[in-house]
């Protein structure tokens, strides 16, 4: 028995001066008397391990150990827990449970081995258990150290221990190498070494992988306020142009309070390409709106200027007081250099006052320096204006207001000037569009026009040929007018011919499909359709069909299909349409 006993504590060394707690249990008297012949420590349900012997320093509200070198948990290659300082010496006492006692190993020898801490281990590995060794006698042992969540045991003595906190799991490394014995049996069963060492859980590892993303996602969030909050605001977007948005800027760009943000969004429309023949009228308003606006920051410059004046002047004033302190004090250093008060003063008093001397004299000339700098300019400023004998400077003031004034009105009468210009223009540009509109149509009827005076020429030629005819016989004037009638009827017949002529008929099926096929597409075009869009899509039945073959075709058939113009200008555009109906209702 005292074999196994030494076995298990060595050359413990123990005050017993210390061990002055009231033993009432019999069992753990008789045991620690039959085993070691010492007074045993502690009483049944006593806090298996303080904070105080478990880890030096160690504070369980902080969850951090002091008086030891910080190690970060991210590391997996180090441990949160190193052994104990060795200026420390770390004194385990005997520990006593219901069910057990824990007798702790010789402090000669080695402290127990550890493996590398896993990151976030909440799980602990304890070998070396008593073969009788029960779970609730484990749970007993453990639970002191902190909740435990899970108690996973094998039937080889060892088990796997799960906390609710990763501090309790120093508490538990600190069982290590401690003997229990179940009660006061001293068979093999009973008894057996603790070993307690990090275990390596993946549900250990997977929490704290959750909380790493966790935290990234919170650094991440931080992070992105901070960029927010530090990024500078964005600019307002530009709305698009429209005349609705045209009329609410140019009232704008009369108001002064509004004027710099109607200034960017016109500058955006004129850089966009917004101005166009139809709205630069409204452009040239507003591009004059703005330059109205040049009047009112002259006179704000000018109300700047005075201020400017004004504050030159007080500055002067300022320092010329400043200068006649500083000449006041000179004087008074100059009268204590004197012999009368000079002799008076201590050799310490003396460097002082020279000190003192020097320093304001150089502050004082350099003050002399700036006031002379600044009447020169005065005096190069009144040279410049040599036509005034002796002008004020708010008179010059006045005189630049008014000359800004007078500039900006002529700007306005000039840029009024340029705009009824550019409204004449337009008008005579419609005029001048009007007129080549009719001149085209006139164009087109042109072929017409001379076949027509060329069959006015044959019946006059045919009349004339007639007349002498008339003269020749002796008709009466009768007859002549007779003649006349009947001349006027077959010009009149000749140009129907040379019209049925020109709208003859077609010449081939081909061109019959083509005739029904344009009119079906313009009949569902009732605004008409250019020569290109007609011929892109003819070019999908035929490819070898041409855009100068189909307006030949539509040009020999007037009373099917007709040519109109539509736009103004440079959008003016030619568009063929279907009027073979409106025939039809004439008629």
């Amino acid at each position: 028995m005292m074999a196994a006993a030494a076995d298990g504590l060595g050359s413990l060394a123990i005050d017993t001066t210390q061990l002055n707690m009231s033993v009432t249990d019999p069992t753990a008297w008789a045991t620690a008397m039959n085993n070691l012949g010492m007074v045993p420590v502690g009483l049944p349900g006593q806090q298996l391990v303080s904070d105080s012997i478990c880890v030096p320093g160690f504070d369980p509200g902080l969850n951090i150990m002091t008086g030891i070198t910080p190690i970060n948990p991210m590391i997996p290659g180090l441990g949160l827990v190193p052994p104990p300082p060795t200026e420390v010496a770390v004194v385990k006492e005997i520990i006593h449970c219901k069910s057990c006692t824990l007798f702790p190993q010789n402090p000669n020898l080695p402290p127990p081995s550890t493996r590398e801490r896993p990151p976030g281990c909440k799980t602990v590995f304890v070998g070396g258990l008593p073969e009788n060794a029960t779970e609730e006698i484990i749970q007993e042992v453990f639970e002191q150290c902190g909740d435990i969540t899970a108690i996973r045991k094998s039937k080889k003595n060892f088990c796997h221990i799960r906390f609710a906190e990763e501090f309790m799991v120093d508490k538990a490394i600190y069982l290590s190498g401690y003997r229990m014995r179940l009660g006061s049996s001293t068979d093999k069963k009973d008894s057996g070494r603790l070993h307690v060492d990090f275990a390596q859980a993946r549900d250990d590892f997977y929490e704290w992988e959750c909380k790493q993303r966790m935290r990234a996602r919170e650094e991440r969030h931080r992070r992105k306020l901070e960029e927010d909050r530090l990024r500078p605001p964005s600019p307002p977007p530009i709305m698009h142009y429209s005349e609705h948005e045209a009329a609410l800027l140019a009232e704008k760009l009369k108001d002064d309070s509004k004027f710099s943000e109607a200034i960017t969004v016109l500058l955006s429309w004129i850089e966009r390409g917004e101005v166009n023949r139809r709205s630069a009228n409204q452009f040239y308003s507003m591009v004059q709106s703005a330059n109205s606006h040049v009047r009112r920051l002259m006179n704000e410059k000018a109300t700047h200027e005075q201020e400017m004046e004004e504050a030159k002047e007080n500055f002067k004033n300022a320092l010329t007081g400043i200068l006649t302190q500083f000449e006041q004090i000179v004087a008074v250093f100059n009268a204590s250099t004197r012999q009368k008060a000079w002799d008076h003063f201590s050799k310490a008093q003396r460097k002082n006052i020279d000190i003192w001397r020097k320093h304001s004299e150089e502050l004082r000339n350099a003050q002399s320096e700036q006031l002379m700098g600044i009447r020169r300019e005065e005096e190069m400023e009144m040279s410049d204006d040599e036509n005034c004998d002796s002008p004020t400077k708010k008179m010059r003031v006045d005189e630049s207001a008014l000359a800004a004034q007078a500039y900006a009105l002529k700007e306005e009468n000039d840029s009024l000037r340029w705009q009824l210009d550019a409204y004449r223009n337009e008008v005579e540009l419609l005029k001048q569009e009007k007129e080549q509109l009719f001149r085209t149509e006139e164009n087109l009827t042109k072929d017409q026009q001379v076949q027509f005076l060329q069959q006015t020429m044959q019946g006059m030629q045919q009349l004339k040929g007639t007349k002498e005819l008339v003269e020749t016989n002796g008709h009466s004037h009768e007859d002549t007018n007779e003649i006349n009638v009947l001349t006027v009827a077959l010009v009149n017949q000749d140009r129907e011919n040379n019209i049925e002529k020109r709208s003859q008929g077609l010449k081939s099926e081909k061109e019959a499909l083509l005739i029904g096929i344009i009119s079906t597409f313009l009949h569902v075009h009732p605004f008409g359709a250019n020569i290109e869009y007609l011929w892109s899509y003819m070019q999908q039945l035929d490819s070898k069909i041409s855009a100068n073959e189909i307006e030949m075709l539509l040009m020999r058939l007037p009373r099917m299909f007709k040519q109109e113009f539509t736009g103004v200008g440079a959008t003016l555009e030619k568009r063929w349409k279907l009027c073979a109906f409106e025939g039809i209702k004439t008629t």
